[in-house]
């Protein structure tokens, strides 16, 4: 299709996702001529008036809506990623034929009603809607029945051949037909925030099993667990038949009339087919949608943008809604809210208190001080430790190079053995099906063959010597890391560490490779580190160390991540502290942790580390990823032209440097 659309309602294009959405057509704004047929609207004012001038023109319209899996929310943060383009009438006016009607009695083969059950499954497991807030409204504990609110004005009510009696019809009804059920009423949105009115007055609410819910939350839960769903033609009906509840009908809205709900109205002669829930959303969530990957903006199958947009949901819902961090740098606030998004941020000074508006406290690692922790637990309050994540960036964090993850555990912090962390709960406790671990196995495979590690620099090689029988790789840290302090009782130093493999191993050669950051001269070389050379055969300042892992034999740790890397690829790792991928039976560990012991498969430990345990978000989008898109992101980042450094990454590191001195 290769159509030229006329937009002469250039008030359309506010909707930045449009050109996307109707691709590869051109979208030509203004009055042109030169065009096949001219957008509209739905029914707004505006569209009539395109309509009166295709007439004359003697041009098809196309009218638009929204999709039924529209985005996040509203507003120009939030445009439109799924829509509805019909070039026959509007999917909710009743009182015309539409093609979402006539793709709805038309037949399916065994494929489409394949991939509409798979579509309707997927939209119950991933909890969607039309808008997608990430808290879910409560559903009572009693039977209830639920009883959909509409905004005043709202064309698919007239259009759908109804009005506002209907709606004091359809709470009378479900009042009478469920005498021993609670009414649950939810309002909609637009009239919580006060951009519209709704139909019930307060008198019309005052019966004893009436329960209103306004607080505009996600509608899940109560479709979910509904006895029955009342509507008029809010798109909550349709849902509601994805979620297998019978559906009342005062009004007539595209999925009425078609022997799918309990209707009060005659439907339109056209509706006389008996087409089954599958062609309904086949038609309705399938061929009729046009949706977008919210992360590349290219056209994209709905079942992409509906696990997208499920993500989103999931993350967002986990922490609390109001939120103070305690001691964040500007540079890291920014980044905290990416990764908490979902909720709303105070930020405080670090000597600060937590306020009564908080419902949680969200710190960098172990930073927090100890007057903020007693407040912490006096309040009661959920306690987040955020740190980086294991797949972190290209280029190192001291550089104020932005992350692509971080985890936010709240019962811990992964580096930290004095105390349970969310990932060690997980992989004491956790069971993994054979789904997870062939996603995980795949995921170790594909970092493995892309060469992806935490910070992912580049270098020149380097190679083992060709009379060497055994090469040791021994990893430098940064001596003041927290990691250290908490994860590495007995040795704490990177010249202890040399020392004790240098015992454990003499007649191994040795290679010892400081931390990035010391080379960089970002953090201080640790204490005796320049005699380092006393005890190895090669200190290496370059190389990149995913590179090493293939001329060595075996990783000697205190710590570090690189350990964990090295049992991606099939290395044996010592470890001297207790990180968390110690312990479960993978490494050689000289100490032991009372709470760990059970033998795990590594692809357990890849789940549990890389899958279930950080966050991910794009740096294209903002959205939530999976740890696979991030890894396609990495690539590009890493293979693409080397950003320009900033003013302020130029001043952090001179001042880091200065510093250290």
């Amino acid at each position: 299709m290769n159509d030229r659309l006329g937009v002469p309602e250039t008030g359309m294009l506010a909707h930045r996702t449009l050109p996307a959405l109707m691709a590869p057509a051109q979208l030509l704004p203004g009055r042109s001529r030169d065009v096949d047929a001219l957008l509209a609207w739905g029914r707004r004012p505006s569209a009539r008036r395109v309509e009166r001038l295709a007439q004359r023109r003697g041009l098809p319209v196309w009218h638009l809506e929204d999709g039924l899996l529209r985005s996040l929310a509203k507003g120009r943060r939030h445009p439109p990623l799924c829509l509805l383009v019909d070039d026959l009438g509007v999917h909710f006016d009743a009182t015309a034929p539409s093609r979402l009607e006539q793709r709805i009695a038309a037949s399916l083969s065994a494929e489409q009603r394949d991939r509409a059950r798979v579509v309707q499954l997927l939209w119950c497991t991933q909890r969607l809607s039309k808008l997608n807030p990430p808290r879910e409204s409560p559903a009572p504990e009693q039977p209830f029945v639920l009883v959909v609110d509409q905004s005043a004005g709202d064309l698919s009510i007239p259009l759908g051949l109804a009005g506002p009696q209907s709606f004091q019809q359809m709470l009378r009804a479900a009042l009478a037909d469920h005498p021993d059920c609670t009414v649950v009423v939810k309002v909609h949105p637009d009239v919580i925030q006060g951009r519209a009115r709704g139909h019930f007055s307060p008198d019309a609410l005052q019966h004893p099993r009436i329960r209103l819910c306004a607080d505009g939350w996600h509608p899940a839960a109560l479709l979910e667990r509904a006895e029955a769903v009342y509507v008029v033609t809010s798109q909550m009906g349709f849902e509601a038949l994805l979620w297998g509840r019978p559906v009342h009908c005062f009004g007539m809205p595209f999925y009425a009339g078609w022997g799918l709900t309990q209707d009060r109205l005659r439907p339109p002669e056209r509706r006389t087919a008996r087409p089954g829930l599958e062609a309904l959303v086949h038609a309705a969530l399938i061929a009729g949608s046009r949706c977008l990957d919210p992360h590349s903006l290219q056209p994209a199958p709905i079942e992409d943008l509906m696990r997208a947009i499920g993500l989103q949901r999931r993350l967002q819902s986990q922490p609390a809604a109001r939120l103070e961090a305690f001691g964040f740098t500007p540079w890291k606030q920014r980044n905290l809210r990416r990764f908490l998004a979902g909720s709303t941020l105070r930020f405080r000074l670090p000597r600060a208190r937590p306020g009564r508006w908080a419902e949680a406290v969200a710190v960098w690692g172990r930073r927090a001080r100890p007057r903020l922790l007693a407040a912490v637990e006096a309040r009661g309050l959920p306690l987040l430790q955020v740190e980086d994540g294991f797949l972190r960036s290209v280029g190192l964090g001291a550089e104020l190079i932005d992350p692509i993850s971080w985890v936010v555990d709240q019962s811990g912090i992964y580096y930290d053995a004095t105390s349970p962390s969310d990932l060690e709960a997980v992989l004491a406790t956790g069971h993994w099906t054979e789904p997870q671990l062939s996603r995980a196995a795949a995921l170790r495979q594909r970092l493995v063959a892309e060469a992806i590690t935490k910070y992912n620099l580049s270098d020149a090689p380097w190679q083992r010597p060709a009379a060497a029988q055994r090469v040791v790789l021994v990893v430098g840290q940064v001596e003041t890391d927290a990691s250290i302090r908490f994860g590495a009782p007995e040795l704490r130093s990177n010249l202890a560490l040399l020392q004790a493999v240098r015992q454990a191993e003499p007649e191994a050669y040795l290679v010892y490779k400081p931390h990035p950051d010391v080379v960089a001269g970002l953090c201080r070389a640790g204490a005796g580190e320049d005699q380092s050379r006393s005890y190895c055969d090669a200190v290496l300042t370059g190389g990149s160390i995913q590179q090493l892992f293939s001329q060595v034999d075996a990783l000697h740790v205190l710590t570090s991540l690189a350990g964990f890397e090295a049992l991606l690829r099939g290395l044996e790792v010592h470890c001297w502290g207790l990180p968390f991928y110690a312990g479960w039976g993978l490494t050689q560990d000289r100490l032991a942790c009372s709470r760990r012991g059970r033998l795990l498969p590594l692809d357990a430990l890849v789940h549990a580390a890389l899958i279930a345990y950080p966050r991910y978000v794009s740096r294209r989008s903002g959205w939530f990823i999976e740890p696979e898109q991030a890894i396609d992101e990495l690539l590009a980042w890493r293979d693409g032209p080397p950003p320009r450094q900033t003013l302020v990454q130029a001043l952090f590191r001179h001042w880091g440097r200065l510093r250290r001195r």
